[in-house]
């Protein structure tokens, strides 16, 4: 359907992911196989999906992983507020990875909604 390297949605939750797996590496080795590892699959959910979706045959089925990767950004949103409030993240990095997240959701909200215009 599309290049979705063209897509800034797409580039900026590549990044984002890569800002997961960088800041998680600090997180408690018990929270290995627990929110580090979920969390880290959440946010590769999203560019995965992304990518997944530009691959389809159909305009509808490409919405649909643009949904799954939307889904999975909410995910991370609530994951990082519990790494912040589990004293994981300090606040500087929770701002900004939640501004980070909202900015990616807000995009995915309005490629979908394009989507369906045409």
């Amino acid at each position: 359907m599309s290049n979705y390297k063209k897509l800034k949605v797409w580039e900026d939750a590549h990044q984002f992911t890569i800002n997961i797996y960088n800041i998680t590496q600090k997180f408690p080795n018990n929270e290995q196989y627990g929110l580090t590892s979920q969390i880290r699959r959440s946010a590769a959910s999203i560019p995965t999906n992304i990518v997944e979706g530009s691959g389809q045959l159909t305009r509808s089925n490409y919405i649909r992983f643009l949904g799954i990767a939307q889904g999975s950004a909410y995910e991370v949103e609530y994951q990082i507020l519990l790494a912040k409030d589990l004293g994981y993240l300090k606040l500087e990095e929770y701002n900004l990875l939640n501004k980070k997240i909202k900015v990616i959701i807000y995009m995915l909200f309005g490629l979908i909604k394009s989507l369906k215009k045409t």
